[in-house]
């Protein structure tokens, strides 16, 4: 099946007079000779639907936390004390910080250099991509990375399964936030791993476990409902932004704009060999200071001054203003495009980048 139709079917209980939507099950204990005992080791139908339906949009089976945090240390536990972690030099910054706080060594390289980015990975412990990366939008060369003598896993939250599958290029786990696109209207917190690799899914289930990093039943149950309209919600947010992109390049106050669609960025053509899509998430430098950019920020009236990404609201944030993103422009804004119409949304940058 397409995964337009994968998103509306996955997950669901077959069968005469059954739900359409698995409910959210309220259970830590269940009756004893079924399939689940008690939730936070077996889990729950509400979150097997939702691992069951990002699973085969992937390529393999999904384990769902509490948070996008959650997975990415699930991942990071996999690995012996005193591990070696190669991490995009432009990355979430809170990946490098638990890393280091696991006890092992963050080895920062820019992943656009793919032979530079092989050579560093050789004798590590993981390999940590991220394509589109988290802010500035470049591009690694996956299909070449995750074939790395290594672990190699790869938060794949910016393209969603919709646009890129990972695990196809080789690579051994892919990440999400589920609190961004597969939800959708930033209302709840998730994260889930994917994985082909049998061992590596009973170790990571038992990762979670231990941690006791497991979701809630409404998250899940908001997360699957979120998935179904996934595709919708890309294609939408994927045509505007790829419209403003052009615009904003365009604009007088504008000197950068960093978009994978854009035929002159430096990552289109890598993104057009491995995306189906170039996303709804952009960046772009106003001209000027940080004083300009939180201005501009401030003047907005329909797109949203805030953290986080990928939910129907389109939402900008000047990232250098956050601790561990020094290496960012000061005046480069992430913008997330959201589900609003393309002019509505043009008609508020112009006039909070001409004021």
């Amino acid at each position: 099946m397409r995964v337009e139709t994968v998103c509306v079917s996955a997950g669901r209980i077959d069968g005469p007079g059954e739900p359409l939507n698995v409910p959210p099950v309220f259970a830590s204990s269940f009756r004893t000779g079924g399939e689940h005992d008690y939730a936070r080791n077996e889990g729950t139908p509400t979150w097997a639907a939702l691992e069951d339906a990002v699973g085969r949009l992937e390529g393999g089976t999904a384990t769902a936390y509490a948070s996008g945090m959650g997975a990415v240390a699930a991942i990071v536990d996999l690995l012996p004390p005193g591990s070696r972690v190669v991490v995009p030099w432009d990355s979430y910054t809170a990946v490098r910080h638990l890393v280091a706080a696991r006890g092992h060594t963050v080895d920062l390289q820019d992943i656009t250099d793919t032979e530079a980015t092989l050579s560093k990975a050789d004798g590590a412990a993981l390999l940590w991509l991220e394509s589109p990366t988290n802010p500035l939008m470049d591009v690694a060369d996956l299909p070449a990375l995750c074939a790395a003598d290594t672990l190699v896993a790869v938060d794949n939250t910016f393209a969603t399964p919709l646009l890129q599958q990972p695990l196809t290029f080789g690579a051994d786990i892919v990440m999400h936030s589920g609190s961004k696109y597969i939800g959708g209207h930033a209302d709840l917190l998730m994260g889930l791993t994917v994985t082909a690799d049998p061992e590596l899914v009973d170790r990571m289930r038992a990762l979670r476990v231990l941690s006791g990093a497991t979701p809630g039943g409404m998250e899940a149950f908001l997360a699957t409902r979120g998935l179904r309209t996934l595709p919708l919600r890309v294609r939408q947010a994927q045509e505007s932004a790829g419209e403003l992109a052009r615009r904003l390049e365009q604009h007088p106050r504008v000197t950068r704009v960093r978009y994978p669609g854009l035929p002159g960025d430096p990552g289109h053509t890598r993104a057009a060999k491995q995306m189906s899509g170039f996303g709804a998430m952009l960046s772009f430098e106003v001209a000027g200071d940080a004083a300009a950019a939180d201005a501009l920020c401030a003047a907005l009236t329909v797109v949203n001054a805030a953290t986080s990404l990928g939910g129907v609201e389109s939402t900008i944030e000047r990232r250098a203003r956050l601790a561990g993103q020094e290496h960012v422009p000061p005046s480069l804004l992430r913008l997330s495009v959201g589900c609003e119409h393309v002019e509505d949304l043009w008609a508020d940058l112009d006039a909070a980048l001409r004021a």
